[in-house]
């Protein structure tokens, strides 16, 4: 969870709800909660990979879970785009279009070579993005001392508050893939429910200080305005090496996030290829990396394609619309499974599908209806593609 979500959500978050962009982190991190526990006790169930396009096949039916998994990808790539546009927009500010498709070139090669991110790496970008989170929110604390925020406010209203926790639940991505780690990990009836609502706590209070320093720094309106937020906010305590370290450390974080990202995306479209949901062509794997590139560079064209034609903050839109709805299939999946396979109340889940629900509602039309297309266009290919054989049989 601690990633470059953190980077680049604040601002429009707060272009939406302004100061109570905290009360928007709170329900978005509540949904987030709903959605992990919901995932985890059915990743208990059915422990493979595939995540709810498989849980969804399972509980609901084959629509679902491709409905699921085809939402997954259009909201993951779109994540892609919104990690490549925020490293360009804090490390090249001035070139940010253009660095944001090297990095996104770099990244697919590095991914077509077998490279993702190592439990070693991991620990080093997490740590280095903790180190630069504390950098910015001891700044941010001294400029909120030393110097007054920008004049001016966006006027808090209930649908606002409702769209910061929408787009604000992009910082959470992640959060479920403990949920993965059945067959891995001891006793994980017990260990994955308590290690998702540590996780959670822990970011979560972290976003909370960030947040809230940062708001006292910049003032609603200019964080609402800033590209880069986070180094904005920790320039202001007067601090000159402040902004490059943030920088460097936003672009770290962004880089490390689309590597991780792009390898779930691809073993994504490998499983739905494999089952015919997807091109088969997607399904093939390399014989001396073992990695599906033609998966890789697929999805890697798309995310250029994305960067071009999307600014930073349309994408997190649109990733949080098609992760959202894919959450809504695991809570009615979790819904459905037998008494022995529950671990928490129904309510939870009737929770966590109606609140991905009315958040995914409360996003920028633009990117609902950007999403929507890519969605419908999907299901539309699947239903020629079914409709064919039943057609030669007659």
């Amino acid at each position: 969870m601690l990633g470059a979500g953190v980077f680049a959500a604040f601002a429009p978050a707060a272009a939406a709800a302004g100061s109570a962009l905290l009360v928007g982190l709170v329900i978005a991190g509540v949904i987030a909660w709903c959605n992990a526990t919901s995932s985890a006790q059915l990743a208990a169930q059915y422990p493979e990979s595939g995540g709810t396009y498989v849980y969804g096949r399972r509980q609901l039916g084959e629509w679902w879970g491709f409905t699921a998994g085809w939402c997954f990808v259009v909201g993951k790539t779109a994540s892609c785009a919104a990690m490549a546009l925020t490293f360009a927009a804090y490390l090249f500010p001035s070139w940010h279009k253009p660095a944001a498709l090297i990095a996104v070139a770099a990244v697919t090669a590095v991914s077509c070579l077998g490279v993702t991110r190592t439990a070693a790496a991991t620990k080093v970008i997490v740590a280095t993005v903790i180190a630069v989170l504390v950098i910015v929110a001891v700044a941010a604390s001294v400029g909120a001392f030393s110097s007054d925020p920008v004049a001016g406010s966006v006027t808090p209203t209930p649908y606002g508050v409702l769209r910061s926790a929408a787009i604000l639940f992009f910082a959470f991505a992640g959060y479920a893939r403990i949920a993965t780690l059945g067959e891995e990990v001891r006793d994980p009836r017990r260990t994955i429910p308590r290690a998702i609502g540590i996780s959670l706590a822990l970011a979560l209070g972290i976003y909370l200080l960030v947040g809230a320093t940062t708001l006292s720094a910049l003032g609603p309106l200019a964080l609402s305005a800033s590209d880069a937020p986070l180094a904005d906010a920790a320039a202001v305590g007067g601090w000159a090496w402040t902004t490059p370290v943030v920088r460097v450390g936003a672009a770290i974080a962004a880089l490390g996030a689309l590597l991780a990202l792009m390898a779930g995306v691809t073993r994504t479209e490998l499983a739905m290829a494999r089952e015919g949901d997807l091109p088969r062509a997607l399904a093939e794997i390399h014989p001396g990396s073992r990695v599906p590139r033609v998966a890789a560079v697929t999805l890697g064209a798309a995310i250029a394609v994305l960067v071009v034609f999307l600014d930073v903050r349309l994408a997190i839109g649109v990733s949080s619309f098609g992760v959202l709805l894919y959450y809504v299939v695991a809570n009615l999946s979790a819904l459905r499974q037998s008494p022995e396979h529950r671990r928490t109340p129904k309510a939870v889940q009737v929770l966590g599908a109606a609140g991905c629900v009315l958040l995914a509602a409360t996003l920028p039309w633009t990117a609902i209806a950007g999403a929507a297309a890519v969605i419908t266009v999907g299901v539309g290919l699947r239903l020629i593609r079914r409709a064919r054989p039943a057609a030669r049989q007659r």
